[in-house]
């Protein structure tokens, strides 16, 4: 116990124990753990720490003391959403994750969350962070396959090589199609000398 004259009582991180008499002077009693006093008072009780609850996305930057009561921060990755009358973050939760889909336009910040926006057409993004061109199969050497979308690239492949067959197939029905006219040029000039008599027959 802790005596003062009655004009001193007002201590941080003190509470009134029992109140000055004709015959006493005030008697004052130190905050225990987990509660402070912060102001001068009259008042018989501390107040109760305040907790940084990681679920509400805080963590502790400075341990509560008699004289102050616990500093409270926003966890990496969470924005506040709610403030206590002291102007300290009392509940934050996490920062949005863009979709794929989406690129990030600006980053979330202890006191803001991220915004987020639609890649445009000829673009894609897979994990929601940037939009990427798709692929140009044909500066590529490659045909596409697969037409793409917001969240996926186009699909490329490797143009087939040619095989023997499709360079003879074409050669050879050449080939026979002017033997053929050839045979047919012949018949028709047999048949007109035929028809002329100038055609000899055994």
């Amino acid at each position: 116990m802790v005596s003062f004259p009655s004009e001193q009582y007002f201590l941080l991180g003190l509470v009134v124990r029992r109140d000055c008499t004709l015959d006493s002077s005030t008697s004052c009693m130190p905050c225990i753990r987990g509660t402070f006093m912060n102001e001068a008072n009259g008042l018989t009780k501390c107040f109760p720490c305040s907790p940084c609850d990681p679920g509400q996305g805080l963590f502790t930057q400075a341990e509560c003391k008699p004289t102050s009561n616990t500093v409270c921060d926003v966890l990496d990755g969470f924005y506040c959403r709610s403030y206590s009358s002291n102007s300290e973050c009392s509940f934050a939760v996490e920062h949005t994750h863009c979709s794929p889909g989406q690129s990030t336009k600006s980053p979330g910040k202890e006191t803001t969350d991220t915004m987020c926006e639609e890649c445009q057409h000829g673009f894609y993004s897979q994990h929601g962070v940037n939009c990427t061109a798709w692929t140009d199969c044909a500066a590529m050497g490659r045909v596409k396959t697969k037409d793409g979308n917001s969240s996926q690239d186009v699909i490329c492949n490797k143009v087939p090589p040619r095989s023997h067959v499709t360079i003879i197939a074409p050669t050879l029905l050449l080939g026979l199609t002017v033997a053929a006219l050839f045979c047919f040029y012949l018949a028709r000039e047999w048949k007109q000398q035929k028809m002329s008599g100038n055609v000899v027959t055994d």
